[in-house]
């Protein structure tokens, strides 16, 4: 017994070469699915350079608050009506009586904000100072003085926090200085190029967490119509069938006509509701429908996979099965719907702008500067800046999202690994 157990033991160079091996396969990295996609997907000049267009439009509209832009809203009817694109520098300036409304009585944005600065800092001075019915009345002045006096509100429509804190720093390095109309101005002698940066941040904005809400409802749905099978599943999959039969494009109209009532407006403001932002969530509601479509087939065909059962064997609920073993493994089907879904969103969101339906004025988008363009198209002239760089600028945004979504499905696909 003794020497059966011995001759079982290794010798000293079998041990050898053992710690050999072992010292090789530490050195060895395996590759996951997401780094060989990625490398895959770099080899791909055309979805790398799209991808590449796709961060500079997004950085360049989510920083345009800081960039030395005209102000998007800024009229000028008598001296800079549909100005064709030039080099003719602009700075924040008025001449009373010349200017539009948005305009202030000093001569630069920024003495009128280093003034309503001082203004709004002796009014709190005096609230600190006052008690009782003093205090309550100072308290309405600075509201009323903030809300209506803000220099930077009258430039910009309803700039949030962070808006508000960018322009700042815009105002602090760049002064009143701003870039020459590169694109020309429209009918009303707005910047064609501000509005068309500003416009970036609405269009992107829609496609984006339009598409979020799509995938948050459409994976969830997909995913547990797919798993739990039988009649739940025929139920949950003929309740898409009736959606998909209603035409979603009369439903938007009318529950937009609503939110664009003045009763509901009023009830949306008091609850602190943006319309642009119901907006948003409505397209995303109406986009997840494909995208159920597309995990439940995926789940089907994954539920009978090995690592499901053993999932099942050691105890795993149902949902844990859902949201940690199977929508996990169909991410990489859902990402390259996800490109191909904020092309579809944001041409849905230009289609009802340019119906008037859509992003509302003073706020603007791709789709809105569109239709004004074809609005100030006319047999007498045809002001050809008006359409042509927000229509290019929106080709381009869904052109590379579409060749960015073709190179991902290429990139994760394993049958394609080897072409």
């Amino acid at each position: 017994m003794v020497e059966s157990q011995d001759a079982k033991q290794p010798d000293a160079s079998e041990l050898e070469r053992y710690a050999a091996l072992l010292d090789e396969a530490r050195r060895i990295k395996g590759t996951s699915l997401w780094q060989d996609a990625w490398r895959r997907l770099k080899r791909n000049r055309l979805a790398m350079i799209s991808l590449w267009c796709l961060v500079a439009v997004a950085m360049l509209a989510a920083f345009a608050p800081l960039l030395p832009l005209q102000s998007p809203l800024d009229k000028d009817l008598k001296d800079r009506k549909n100005l064709a694109p030039g080099f003719r520098g602009q700075r924040y300036w008025v001449k009373l009586g010349e200017r539009s409304d948005l305009r202030f009585a000093s001569d630069s944005l920024t003495a009128e904000l280093a003034k309503f600065d001082d203004e709004v800092a002796e009014l709190k001075t005096k609230v600190r100072a006052a008690s009782g019915t003093d205090r309550e009345q100072l308290l309405g002045e600075l509201d009323g003085k903030i809300h209506n006096s803000d220099p930077l509100e009258k430039l910009w429509h309803n700039p949030g926090s962070i808006v508000r804190q960018l322009l700042r720093l815009r105002i602090m390095l760049f002064g009143d200085w701003c870039l020459p109309s590169l694109f020309g101005t429209d009918d009303l002698g707005r910047d064609v190029l501000s509005r068309v940066f500003w416009g970036a941040r609405v269009s992107l904005i829609v496609g984006i967490v339009a598409t979020l809400v799509s995938l948050l409802i459409g994976v969830t749905y997909g995913a547990v119509s797919g798993y739990l099978g039988g009649w739940i599943d025929s139920v949950m999959m003929r309740i898409v069938d009736i959606l998909y039969s209603i035409p979603f494009i009369f439903i938007v109209i009318f529950i937009i006509t609503i939110l664009s009532a003045e009763e509901t407006k009023a009830k949306m403001d008091a609850l602190g509701i943006n319309q642009l932002t119901v907006f948003y969530v409505l397209i995303g509601a109406i986009y997840w429908l494909t995208m159920a479509r597309v995990v439940r087939g995926q789940v089907i065909s994954l539920k009978t996979e090995l690592f499901i059962d053993a999932a099942h064997v050691v105890g795993a609920s149902r949902a844990r099965i859902v949201f940690q073993h199977l929508i996990p493994n169909v991410m990489s089907v859902v990402i390259v719907y996800l490109t191909l879904t904020i092309p579809a969103v944001m041409r849905f969101e230009a289609f009802l702008s340019f119906l008037g339906v859509g992003v509302q004025a003073p706020d603007v988008s791709w789709g809105l500067l569109v239709d004004e363009g074809v609005k100030a198209v006319t047999p007498i002239k045809i002001y050809w800046w008006l359409i042509a760089f927000s229509g290019g600028a929106l080709a381009a945004t869904l052109f590379s999202l579409n060749f960015l979504g073709d190179g991902l499905r290429d990139a994760l696909d394993p049958r394609m690994k080897n072409r």
